[in-house]
């Protein structure tokens, strides 16, 4: 199981991470990959001028939900390899 943190501290709140959450639960379905990704909610990953923060493992991310679904293509699909 991967696990996906994203921030839903003020910040990141004020930088659109519940729509980046439900962009991603919405790719995980599409994708068919419940049973190998969990996405969960975070306070604050001390990224806070980079929202949205998102942490994979040990790396943290720089995501928005413009940029949400490439990124989960490009750079979550492919961690799962």
């Amino acid at each position: 199981m991967l696990p996906i943190n994203i921030c839903i501290g003020s910040a990141c709140h004020l930088k659109g991470s519940y729509s980046v959450i439900t962009i991603f639960q919405d790719l995980v379905k599409k994708h068919a990959v419940e049973d190998k990704i969990e996405i969960k909610g975070a306070f604050c990953l001390g990224h806070c001028t980079e929202a949205v923060s998102v942490r994979i493992g040990d790396e943290i991310f720089s995501v928005n939900p413009s940029n949400a679904e490439e990124f989960f293509i490009n750079t979550v699909l492919s961690k799962l390899d």
